[in-house]
């Protein structure tokens, strides 16, 4: 069996869990249910995936895997603290919202994880938020983002708006990833700049 076939099998069961997930719930979604959907046999999806867990988790895991790889190619790209911190924000929120299902389904969900799982997911998000506050600590330290509110106060404001995103964001409405992206960006860097920062 050739890797082209089981990525296929692998790719087909994930969109197959995410469609029924979003229209029907994840508790109430069964195995079968979603090994029909997508065509294969019991057999091939448990060759990728244990259990309903471990599909809830991959869908999540593609979104964070690529937001991870981005944020460490940003940074060692280099440059200014706020350029910097201004392209990982970007990115967050495009990239949140082409995982937009996924993202949906998942934080929804997610509560119903077993523990281990859980876990996990937690140590990996926990990971890329100290990344991201190591970022804004870096412009702390060149005086360009203010010191008097806690960075884990800053993490929360900007991720609390990209898990926002679901409830309003449509692909459809007028205004382009990019544009909201740039948009969210901008407003959490004015709230995070110091009074003298900007102004010359």
């Amino acid at each position: 069996m050739g890797t082209m076939k089981s990525t296929h099998v692998a790719d087909r069961v994930t969109a197959a869990a995410l469609d029924l997930f979003a229209t029907q719930g994840y508790a109430t979604t069964s195995v079968q249910q979603i090994v029909e959907a997508a065509g294969v046999t019991k057999g091939a999806m448990y060759h990728y995936f244990q259990s309903k867990d471990d599909l809830l988790f991959a869908i999540y895991d593609r979104m964070l895997a690529l937001q991870k790889a981005h944020l460490d190619e940003i940074v060692a790209a280099g440059g200014a603290a706020e350029d910097v911190v201004r392209a990982v924000c970007v990115d967050v929120v495009e990239t949140s919202i082409d995982f937009l299902p996924e993202g949906t389904v998942f934080f929804r969900s997610m509560h119903m994880l077993a523990e281990p799982r859980l876990k996990e997911v937690t140590q990996r998000r926990r990971e890329y938020h100290d990344e991201f506050a190591a970022l804004l600590r870096r412009g702390q330290d060149e005086g360009v983002f203010r010191s008097d509110v806690p960075r884990s106060v800053l993490v929360a404001h900007f991720f609390s708006d990209v898990h926002y995103l679901s409830h309003w964001y449509s692909p459809e409405g007028p205004e382009t990833k990019t544009e909201v992206a740039q948009q969210l960006t901008e407003l959490f860097l004015r709230g995070i700049r110091t009074a003298t920062a900007g102004t010359d």
